[in-house]
């Protein structure tokens, strides 16, 4: 199943200027983007109010609220695909290297706020790709690139040091980040309010 990246922008203020009294205000551009038909209108605050009985059994849960919001993309969604690293990005630009078709890169970083993982080359190559979003658990660099980028991002920090690139890693395997269990192939969403993570994927 392929899944299609939706660019929708209805608060896009690109290059616009506001004039308050002698004052005047510029709005930097804002992009909600998504995957799949429909999903664009999927509000995470919606979706816990109306799954408490989801919530209660796990099948979803909410991430903690410490991750840091980065890219053109405040809201992204799509299936997710794992990635356990630590302080060794070689497996995250391998990964990102293939087609993305909308999906939703999820790094396990152990938590590590003493390099970056992923920066500006990266997020543009995730954009160029098709992925439709990037969670770190961990740091990033090259933060104006990255913000410049037409993808989703969310990570703890960022970080001027670049990484080791030995090649350790996992791909595919079941990672902790924002204090849940995730595993490959679930479905992840983000926006202004927060990140979700279902089993399965959840329809408007």
């Amino acid at each position: 199943m392929i899944y299609r990246h939706l660019r929708l922008n209805p608060f896009r203020f690109s290059s616009s200027l506001g004039i308050v009294g002698n004052h005047f205000f510029s709005f930097p551009a804002v992009k909600f983007c998504s995957t799949g038909v429909g999903m664009a209108s999927l509000a995470t605050a919606e979706v816990c109010d109306t799954n408490a009985a989801l919530l209660a059994s796990g099948e979803l849960r909410v991430l903690q609220p410490v991750f840091q919001m980065y890219g053109q993309c405040r809201s992204f969604s799509g299936p997710i695909v794992t990635l356990k690293v630590f302080e060794d990005n070689v497996l995250v630009r391998e990964t990102l290297e293939t087609k993305g078709e909308g999906r939703v890169l999820v790094i396990d970083g152990g938590g590590s706020m003493r390099c970056a993982l992923v920066g500006g080359n990266l997020g543009q190559l995730a954009q160029n790709m098709g992925w439709a979003g990037i969670v770190v658990n961990g740091c990033i660099r090259d933060v104006d690139e990255i913000n410049a980028c037409d993808v989703g991002v969310r990570a703890l920090a960022s970080h001027p040091q670049k990484s080791y690139k030995k090649g350790v890693g996992e791909k595919g395997v079941p990672v902790h980040v924002g204090g849940t269990l995730i595993r490959n192939g679930e479905w992840l969403y983000a926006d202004s309010d927060g990140i979700i993570v279902s089993r399965t994927e959840l329809s408007v």
